[in-house]
């Protein structure tokens, strides 16, 4: 696997135990119902309101960064200040297209869940341990070696520095313990959900610092949760009581004002629509496009309550969706959700695709939004 790197050869830790074992009922959100309310007069958001999943294109500059940082080339203030740059030009794009809710573009991060381990207690990297991921994509799965915690903020400063730069609600972006389990190479000395309660603790800390630095809207990623489930039909009851129970530790000690989101990509939608639900999000993304929207069938056939934003754009393609396709998308997608439930946003993030063709389809998304709401008022 290569050298690892970080690594602090700790496995147990009593304090992250004792916490677990004093939290007791980790949720404290009011029904969504209740939440939806406050969040809408807090928020201000229009029907069908507009956002992305979270990472920007990661261009050459980005890259060479790092990799200038990684070198000894730069050091850490001029990398945090080519990363503002970046920041800047994405926040300023993101208003001048016209979304609802901003990101700050994840330009400092490598990967979303290497980011992560790099930051946390219990986690060990590699240099050189890649594997292929999906093409000629490869990944450097971290090692989960012992008890997890957050020894400091992870995102504040990133996030609180994209706020600063706009009037408009900017995400905070996490990824969550199912996925930070699903995508590393995992500890077998104890079961998987007291692990998973280990990463859902230090995302817990890190909702309440985004939230004492004035974010809003705080998105936990579960791509994984779909991928993790089991074939044997009945272990999949108590993989996903243990899976929901980790996000719902996570994001349960937010503020009722807060808005959680949550993001799944290209899976079997209807194999875990109950759980989706029971993770309690205010707002799921989700692929749709590449599967011309079979979701709503699904979402139908369950009466999902929930904000959902069924995924226009097939990032994955570098092909640009022009402003009558995506106007169709959403047509067919707010016959089936309620106006004040639906979002509209790309399937996946960004960080694969060019600025021009972010850019262009970004503003054909923004119309089409607008024209279905004209529709629907």
């Amino acid at each position: 696997m290569g050298e690892w790197v970080g690594a602090s050869h700790s496995f147990r830790d009593d304090r992250v135990r004792a916490r677990l074992d004093a939290l007791g009922d980790a949720s404290c959100r009011a029904p969504h119902a209740d939440r939806q309310a406050v969040q809408q007069a807090t928020l201000g958001l229009p029907p069908l309101a507009t956002t992305t999943i979270g990472s920007f294109p990661q261009t050459a500059e980005v890259r060479q960064a790092r990799a200038a940082l990684r070198a000894g080339t730069i050091d850490q203030p001029e990398y945090d200040r080519r990363m503002r740059a970046e920041i800047a030009r994405v926040v300023a794009l993101q208003e001048e297209v016209g979304l609802d809710v901003l990101v700050h573009g994840e330009p400092e991060r490598n990967d979303m869940v290497q980011y992560f381990a790099e930051l946390l207690d219990g986690y060990a990297t590699t240099r050189n341990g890649w594997v292929q991921s999906y093409g000629s994509r490869c990944v450097r799965p971290p090692i989960l070696y012992g008890d997890v915690s957050r020894p400091h903020p992870m995102t504040v400063e990133w996030t609180a520095y994209a706020q600063s730069l706009t009037s408009k609600p900017v995400k905070g972006m996490l990824t969550g313990p199912t996925t930070m389990l699903a995508w590393s190479f995992v500890r077998d000395d104890q079961p998987l959900a007291d692990t998973a309660r280990q990463v859902a603790l230090a995302l817990r800390d890190e909702i309440r610092d985004l939230e004492a630095a004035g974010i809003r809207v705080i998105q936990v990623d579960e791509p994984a949760l779909r991928e993790l489930l089991p074939l044997r039909a009945a272990d999949r009851p108590p993989y996903l009581a243990w899976a929901v129970n980790a996000f719902r530790l996570a994001t349960g000690g937010a503020a009722d004002t807060t808005q959680i989101h949550t993001h799944m990509c290209y899976a079997e939608f209807g194999d875990i629509i109950t759980a989706i639900a029971d993770l309690d999000a205010d707002v799921t993304s989700v692929e749709a496009a590449r599967s011309c929207m079979a979701l709503l069938t699904d979402l139908r056939a369950t009466a999902f309550n929930r904000g959902i934003g069924p995924g226009v754009w097939d990032i994955h393609s570098p092909r640009i969706p022009s402003t009558t396709e995506l106007t169709t998308s959403l047509r067919q997608a707010a016959s089936a959700v309620e106006p004040h439930h639906l979002w509209v946003n790309p399937d996946y993030g960004l960080k694969t695709r060019t600025y021009p063709e972010t850019a262009t389809t970004l503003r054909n998304m923004v119309k089409a939004a607008k024209t279905i709401r004209t529709e629907i008022t």
